[in-house]
C-alpha cells in the first residue's frame, strides 16, 4: 500500500474529525461519505456510542450505500457498529464485569478526591459507565472545550491521576483519554486493539490501512496505532484533517454511487 491507495481509512474522533465532544462540520461529514464510496472508513474513539451518534452519525448525509462502508468502534473497539441499511447496529460489545466496574469506579473517585482533582462545578457527570470502559471526566461529560483546555494544559493532572489509579487496580488498564479524561478498561485495550478488531472484521491487513489522529505524540492516545506499524497521518484539528482528506479523495477512484 501507498498512503494514497489504502483499503481502509480510520480516524480518531475528538480533535481529529471534530472539536472535543462537538458535532462534525458538514464539510467533514460529506468527506467521510465521499471516502466511503471509495474505501472502508472507520472511526475509533474512547467515547461511547451516544457520543458517536451526537457528534457524527446524526450529521452524516443520507447515503445508505456509502454508510454501509463505515465502521464505528466506540470505547477503542470493545464495541463495534455497522450500518444495516437503516441504522448503525451493534455487532458486539465486550463489557467489563460488575466487579471490575465497581473497583474501577471506586479507585478513580477516591484517587481524584485525594489528589484534589474532584471538581464540584461541572458540566454533567464526572464518572461514566460505558459498558466496556469506565471514564473519568474531570469537568463532566459536556464541559466546553475552552474549560477543558484550561483545566490541565500540560496533562500533569491526568498523568498523576492515571498513575495513582493504576496502582490501585493493577489488573486493569488505566490510561489518559481526552483532554480531561482518564479511561479504565481491561488490559490491552487501546486504539491498537481497535485497529486489530477492524482488521479482523474487514479482512484487511493493517498494512493496507491508513489512520488519522491528533495525538500521535509519545504518550498520546493515538500513539499505539503508530507503534503497531500502521501508516499514520498526524493532524492538528478537524480543519487540517479536511485539507488532507481533499488530497486523499482526489487520488482515490469512486467504487459505488
Amino acid at each position: 500500500m501507498t498512503a494514497s491507495q489504502p483499503l481502509v481509512v480510520a480516524f480518531d474522533l475528538d480533535d481529529t474529525l471534530a472539536p472535543s465532544k462537538s458535532p462534525v462540520d458538514p464539510r467533514i461529514a460529506q468527506q467521510l461519505v465521499d471516502l466511503a464510496r471509495r474505501v472502508e472508513v472507520a472511526v475509533i474513539s474512547g467515547g461511547q456510542i451516544t457520543q458517536f451518534r451526537s457528534q457524527l452519525v446524526d450529521r452524516l448525509p443520507d447515503a445508505a450505500n456509502a454508510l454501509a462502508h463505515i465502521h464505528l468502534l466506540p470505547t477503542c473497539g470493545t464495541a463495534y457498529y455497522r450500518h444495516d441499511g437503516s441504522e448503525f447496529a451493534l455487532l458486539y460489545s465486550r463489557d467489563l464485569t460488575d466487579d471490575e466496574k465497581s473497583r474501577a469506579l471506586a479507585a478513580v473517585e477516591e484517587e481524584a478526591k485525594r489528589l484534589g482533582y474532584w471538581e464540584t462545578d461541572t458540566w454533567g457527570e464526572i464518572l461514566e459507565d460505558r459498558g466496556s470502559q469506565i471514564t473519568f471526566s474531570a469537568l463532566g461529560q459536556a464541559a466546553p472545550v475552552d474549560a477543558k483546555t484550561a483545566w490541565d494544559p500540560t496533562s500533569e493532572k491526568k498523568s498523576a491521576l492515571r498513575d495513582a489509579v493504576a496502582a490501585r487496580i493493577p489488573d486493569l488498564e488505566v490510561r489518559s483519554g481526552g483532554s480531561t479524561s482518564v479511561d479504565i478498561t481491561r488490559k490491552g485495550i487501546d486504539k491498537a486493539y481497535g485497529m486489530n478488531q477492524l482488521s479482523e472484521q474487514t479482512g484487511v491487513s493493517l498494512d493496507d490501512m491508513l489512520f488519522y489522529g491528533d495525538r500521535l505524540d509519545e504518550g498520546g492516545n493515538d500513539r499505539p496505532v503508530l507503534d503497531m506499524g500502521v501508516e499514520c497521518v498526524a493532524v492538528t484539528g478537524w480543519e487540517d484533517t479536511a485539507e488532507k482528506l481533499d488530497v486523499l479523495l482526489a487520488g482515490l477512484p469512486q467504487r459505488i454511487a
